[in-house]
C-alpha cells in the first residue's frame, strides 16, 4: 500500500512526516516504552549487521555504524512510514564495493552525496507514488533476494572461515571462495553462532513476548567470554572502534568528481528508492497502515546527504530491521530514532 493505493484522507499532506502524525494522535509514556524496547531490540540487530555490511563492502566496520546512526535517525524522523528503519543495506554491497574499487573512498562519498540529492529531487517530483505499479510477486522476490544477500554475507563469520585475501562481493564468487577455504572453519565460532540462532528461536516459540534477539545476543556474548572461546573479535581484525561520530566533511564536489561518481549515484538512487519503498510496503502489509512515499523519498535523500558528510555508506530502508521493529511492538517513528541513539550509545560506551 502507498499513499496513492487508495484515495488519501482529506487534508492528508504527502510531505508530512509520519512522526508529526503520530505525535498529533497523542503520544504518551506507554507508547514511548514500546518504542524504547523496540528501538533497543533493533539496535542490537543493527549493530553487528551494519558493521558486517560495511566490511563486506570493503570499508571499516565503523562506516556501517555511522550510517545506522545518522541515516537511521533521519529516515525515521523525516520519513513517511511508522515502522521504517534506515541504515546500510546488503543490497548495496556489490555496488558500493565497485564504486570503492574504481573511485576510492572520496569518490564513494561524492556518489553517496549525489544519491541524496537525486532522491530529494525524485521526492519533489512525487515519483515515489509509482511504486504501486510494482507487482506483489516482485516485492516478495526482492525481499527474498535481499535476505539471500544478507545470508551469504554472514557465512564467513558464521563458520569462522579464514580467507587468504579479501572476501569477494559477488555472491557466486563469495560462495566459491568460502568453499575453497572450508577447512579453515572454526568449530567454536560455528557452534556459538548456531547456539545463538537456536536460543533466539526457542525464546520466540516459548516466550514470544520476551525480546528474544536482545536476550540471545547478550546471553551468548557473555557465555563466549566466560567459556574463553577462541573466536575472532571485531577489534582483532580492525582495531578499536572510534568513540564518537567524526567531524563532518563536505565531499569532493568538483565537476570532474561529480562526473565520475554520477553513474554510481544513479544506480544507488534507483536501488535505494526501490529498497526503501518496498521496505515501507512490507511494513504496511504487517501493520495495515499506509506510508507516504513522497516524504519517504525525501527522508532517504536527506539521510544520504548527511551520511556522506560523516563518511558512511548509502542509507535506505532495511526490510529485516523494519520487520523486527514492527514485530518488537514499535508504536511509531520514535522507535527508529531511538534505535539510532542506542547504536550511538553502544559506540560511545562499548567501543573499547
Amino acid at each position: 500500500m502507498s499513499e496513492t493505493s487508495s484515495p488519501p484522507a482529506q487534508g492528508t499532506d504527502p510531505f508530512r512526516p509520519k512522526l508529526v502524525t503520530v505525535l498529533r494522535e497523542g503520544y504518551g509514556l506507554r507508547a514511548f516504552r514500546a518504542d524504547a524496547l523496540a528501538g533497543l531490540t533493533v539496535a542490537i540487530v543493527a549493530l553487528p549487521l551494519s558493521m558486517a555490511i560495511a566490511i563486506a563492502s570493503g570499508l571499516g566496520p565503523e562506516r556501517g555504524l555511522f550510517t545506522a546512526i545518522v541515516g537511521g535517525f533521519l529516515i525515521s524522523a523525516l520519513g513517511g512510514s511508522r515502522y521504517q528503519i534506515g541504515g546500510p543495506a546488503g543490497a548495496f554491497i556489490v555496488g558500493v564495493s565497485g564504486c570503492l574499487h574504481q573511485l576510492g573512498e572520496a569518490g564513494l562519498m561524492t556518489a553517496t552525496f549525489l544519491t541524496g540529492v537525486i532522491l530529494m529531487a525524485a521526492s519533489a517530483l512525487r515519483l515515489g507514488r509509482y511504486i504501486r505499479f510494482l507487482p506483489y510477486p516482485v516485492t516478495v522476490g526482492f525481499s527474498t533476494g535481499i535476505a539471500a544477500i544478507i545470508l551469504t554475507s554472514q557465512i564467513k563469520g558464521l563458520t569462522g572461515i579464514t580467507l587468504a585475501g579479501p572476501e569477494p562481493a559477488a555472491v557466486l564468487d563469495k560462495l566459491a571462495a568460502l568453499w575453497a577455504a572450508r577447512e579453515t572453519a572454526n568449530p567454536a565460532a560455528l557452534g556459538l553462532a548456531l547456539l545463538t540462532i537456536a536460543l533466539m528461536q526457542a525464546i520466540k516459540a516459548w516466550r514470544p513476548a520476551w525480546p528474544n534477539l536482545l536476550i540471545a545476543v547478550i546471553g551468548m556474548t557473555l557465555a563466549s567470554h566466560l567459556a574463553g572461546l577462541r573466536v575472532e573479535l571485531v577489534a582483532d581484525r580492525f582495531g578499536p572502534l572510534p568513540r564518537f561520530l567524526p567531524a563532518p566533511i563536505l565531499p569532493d564536489l568538483r565537476i570532474e568528481a561529480i562526473r565520475a561518481a554520477l553513474p554510481f549515484a544513479l544506480q544507488f538512487s534507483l536501488l535505494g528508492a526501490i529498497t526503501g519503498l518496498l521496505s515501507a510496503e512490507v511494513a504496511d502489509g504487517l501493520s495495515g497502515k499506509r506510508h507516504r512515499p513522497t516524504v519517504e523519498l525525501f527522508a532517504e535523500g536527506a539521510a544520504n546527504v548527511a551520511v556522506a558528510l560523516f563518511g558512511g555508506v548509502v542509507a535506505t530502508g532495511a526490510v529485516a530491521r523494519t520487520v523486527t521493529n514492527h514485530n518488537s511492538g514499535a508504536h511509531g517513528p520514535v522507535a527508529g530514532m531511538l534505535h539510532a541513539l542506542f547504536v550511538m550509545g553502544f559506540l560511545v560506551v562499548l567501543a573499547p
